[in-house]
């Protein structure tokens, strides 16, 4: 056993992922769920959450340790006022990851936009960061960008998570692409672990849950959902009740039935 294997233990259960990304922040200010963070905190971990990720200052700001439930440091940032909302910079290293006591680090890196280069090189380098002092690295792989005109496509998010696992990431996050048929063939060629990615608030919980089904079907080993699960109105709950399709390989009906979001 090594160091990253003991900390991908920490935000993994029994290989699995429920991570709630609560990074939108910097991106979108103080949006509804990321008010009182302390509290949002608390709710998903209550849920079942097996990782949170945060940027490092909310870290620090936690009054209370999340139980059980691992911490991931996000160092990648852009915000909808800037010239270039796809130019993700890095804004801490593997060292501050390791100060602040996370398990994890990760970075967003857009694939497809004039950008490109400059993450890319970024992830490389960081990757080998974390090697050094076996930190788990999560690459946010997204085809996004001017050159990008179906970003949902299989073969794009194919080609993204593949550049995540070549370039050094522990675990691959990335859009679903719709059906588990398409989406088995993201995971076939990518030798890391895949999770999706939740994207933009869903107002139906049976497509969502019909979305971790499906995923979970093709051979992804969990999910990271943001505003999904801290917008939601009842973050627990969500978050219940996507834990039993991830961990205990319920369908999403028989999920509907136990937990009555």
């Amino acid at each position: 056993m090594n160091g990253k294997e003991v900390r991908l233990n920490r935000i993994l259960r029994n290989g699995k992922a429920l991570i709630i990304p609560m990074d939108h922040g910097v991106s979108m200010g103080p949006v509804k769920g990321l008010v009182d963070m302390d509290d949002t905190v608390s709710k998903v971990v209550e849920g079942g959450a097996s990782a949170v990720l945060l940027h490092k200052g909310i870290i620090r700001s936690l009054k209370t340790v999340p139980n059980n439930c691992g911490i991931i440091a996000h160092f990648s940032a852009s915000t909808s006022l800037g010239p270039d909302a796809n130019k993700k910079v890095r804004t801490g290293s593997v060292e501050e990851a390791i100060r602040l006591g996370a398990d994890a680090v990760s970075l967003h890196i857009n694939i497809g936009c004039k950008t490109e280069p400059e993450m890319i090189f970024k992830l490389g380098e960081f990757a080998d960061k974390c090697d050094q002092w076996q930190i788990p690295l999560i690459a946010m792989m997204y085809a996004r960008g001017e050159n990008v005109k179906a970003p949902l496509d299989p073969a794009n998010v194919a080609m993204v998570c593949r550049i995540g696992a070549e370039l050094g990431a522990d675990i691959v996050k990335c859009n679903y692409t719709g059906s588990p048929e398409t989406f088995k063939d993201v995971v076939a060629g990518c030798p890391v672990p895949v999770v999706i990615a939740g994207g933009a608030k869903a107002d139906d919980d049976r497509a969502l849950l019909e979305m971790v089904e499906g995923a979970m079907t093709a051979g992804c080993v969990g999910l990271t959902f943001g505003r999904n699960v801290f917008q939601h109105e009842n973050p627990t709950l969500i978050v219940r009740a996507v834990s039993k399709i991830v961990y205990e390989g319920l369908t999403a009906e028989e999920t509907l039935e136990v937990v009555k979001i």
